[in-house]
């Protein structure tokens, strides 16, 4: 008797240490999947640290050569749209996919987005309702003089530009399009909020409208059925991306290019998925032979 429960506790001791070690085993196995990596940059221009969440392609090697293009997206923070724009990127860029070529993606972490997408508005509702609104000037000089620059230093960049906003996003690159519009030579907007300050963006002349306008550039303008926008003057937002697409189609100048595209099914919050899966078809047309 003496034996065989020397014996059981002996076949528990073994069982219970192997059981441990492989439990030992899978924890030590298990690791991080790791989408990108994150960077930082202090800014002078808006007096603060930001965040960038930067998804590098398969087989991106600082040590090689080969230069990739940069795809900006404002509201870049993890749990806004950098995971799921990373990921249509990688799928489009599989070589079964050919639609576009690997490419580097820079989420801009948000901070405040009222304060750093919405130039100065005269409607004094707005200004009581997003008290912090108005500042786009230091953001626009934040891309252009500080996040580009340590981008194109730090990553194996291409001269290929492009910029994603949705929204107030898209609100802002509209803005930097008709303003700056050598900022970037691609221009992804998606529902933008023209209707503030009266919509008084689509009033605003521009260099790119004119013959002399030399910079090859892509426009790609898409909105959903989002219907009436917050505003006392009604204003439609599917109009206003409309009014948007025909202004710059009307451009002088043989280098812009503008693509529209209108989506009845999807909403203000649904459709921004859709359009960038979209828009690669209308900018990269021949990688699909």
């Amino acid at each position: 008797m003496t034996k065989f429960i020397a014996f059981a506790f002996l076949l528990f001791s073994s069982t219970f240490a192997f059981s441990q070690k492989n439990k030992s085993k899978n924890i030590e196995t298990s690791k991080p999947f790791v989408l990108g990596v994150i960077d930082e940059i202090q800014s002078k221009e808006l007096n603060e640290k930001r965040i960038l969440n930067i998804y590098l392609p398969e087989g991106y090697n600082p040590a090689e050569d080969t230069k990739y293009p940069v795809i900006y997206l404002l509201d870049g923070s993890a749990d806004e749209d950098f995971i799921h724009i990373s990921g249509l990127v990688q799928f489009n860029s599989f070589e079964w996919i050919n639609q576009v070529p690997k490419s580097i993606v820079v989420g801009i972490a948000t901070v405040d987005r009222k304060r750093d997408f919405t130039f100065p508005t005269t409607v004094e509702n707005d200004k009581t309702r997003f008290p912090t609104t108005g500042h786009s000037d230091p953001f626009i000089a934040f891309i252009e003089k500080e996040l580009q620059p340590f981008i194109e230093k730090k990553y194996k960049t291409n001269d290929s530009k492009t910029i994603i906003g949705q929204s107030l996003g898209g609100l802002l690159g509209t803005e930097i399009l008709l303003k700056k519009p050598t900022l970037f030579n691609k221009y992804v907007i998606v529902s933008p909020s023209l209707w503030w300050n009266n919509g008084s963006l689509l009033d605003l002349d521009s260099e790119m409208l004119k013959e002399n306008f030399n910079q090859p550039t892509e426009i790609y303008i898409a909105v959903g059925k989002e219907g009436l926008a917050p505003t006392a003057i009604p204003h439609v937002m599917e109009v206003d991306a409309n009014l948007l697409a025909e202004k710059l189609k009307e451009s002088k100048s043989k280098s812009v290019k503008t693509y529209f595209d209108y989506f009845p099914e999807e909403s203000h919050g649904s459709i921004l998925h859709t359009a960038v899966s979209n828009f690669f078809k209308f900018f990269y047309p021949k990688s699909r032979q």
